[in-house]
């Protein structure tokens, strides 16, 4: 099971640093944020990658702000940063949190001016270039209705909705529906929820009446939140036996990602 989902995983290009962040995001967060850098390596040698990769990754990260490092003797132990924690924070709803619901409007922001790189980055769709269009975006100057036809044909020129559906399908074909207990639960579920991630956050999560037929955006977060569920108490345990923090074993975590 885990060897099939390297096979994809390997054919990207390399992301060890956000794979950390991911694992992080998803899982040290909840429990009290800190890792040791040993625990670190230990999880990253289950997928293959090379305990230099991993120092270097991390070494970059801390560079980047992403990472603070605390050293007890020879040891050293990782936390996000609260810049780092406010970004994840802001993510949280995208990736396991269900679409907003939507007054059938399309927010309008005319001639956005030097507003249209942030709008664009807050999930607003570009229809021309003096056109941006979001189902719920806080900053707009119209609203507007029309038939149902018509949103469509908006939202397909302004979302590269092909590209998502191609993603949301790979992410299908990936991870099956259904998976055996295994002893990789905790690196079957960090790839999971990396790759989920990196589509969810590139979605702008659409109503279906702007969506086209059969999209596959609801399977695939479907898919995602069972196989999570279902990998979340076999990778918590391993957890609380392998992972360590300065004061020894991960805390119980406070309140587990879940989907929503």
């Amino acid at each position: 099971m885990l060897a099939n989902i390297l096979t994809h995983t390997r054919a990207q290009p390399s992301r060890t640093g956000s794979l950390i962040v991911t694992l992080f995001g998803d899982a040290i967060l909840p429990r009290g944020g800190t890792l040791a850098l040993a625990s670190l390596l230990e999880i990253f040698r289950g997928l293959d990658i090379a305990d230099t990769v991993v120092r270097t990754a991390v070494s970059r990260l801390t560079a980047d702000g992403w990472l603070d490092r605390n050293r007890v003797g020879r040891h050293s132990f990782y936390r996000l940063t609260q810049r780092a924690i406010a970004a994840t924070q802001a993510a949280v709803p995208r990736i396991y949190g269900p679409a907003p619901a939507w007054d059938g409007k399309l927010r309008l922001v005319i001639d956005p001016g030097p507003d249209r790189a942030p709008l664009l980055a807050a999930g607003y769709g570009a229809v021309s270039p003096t056109l941006l269009i979001s189902p719920n975006g806080p900053h707009h100057t119209l609203l507007a209705e029309a038939p149902p036809e018509t949103l469509q044909s908006l939202a397909a020129r302004a979302w590269p909705l092909p590209d998502l559906a191609a993603r949301y399908e790979t992410f299908l074909q990936t991870f099956p529906a259904t998976i055996p207990p295994t002893p990789d639960a905790l690196l079957i579920r960090l790839l999971l929820i990396h790759e989920f991630r990196r589509i969810a956050l590139r979605d702008p999560q659409l109503p279906p009446q702007l969506l086209p037929p059969d999209w596959p955006g609801h399977p695939a977060r479907t898919r995602a939140a069972t196989l999570h569920t279902r990998l979340l108490p076999a990778s918590e345990q391993w957890l609380s036996h392998h992972a360590t923090t300065e004061s020894g074993p991960l805390p119980p975590a406070s309140s587990p990602r879940t989907f929503r």
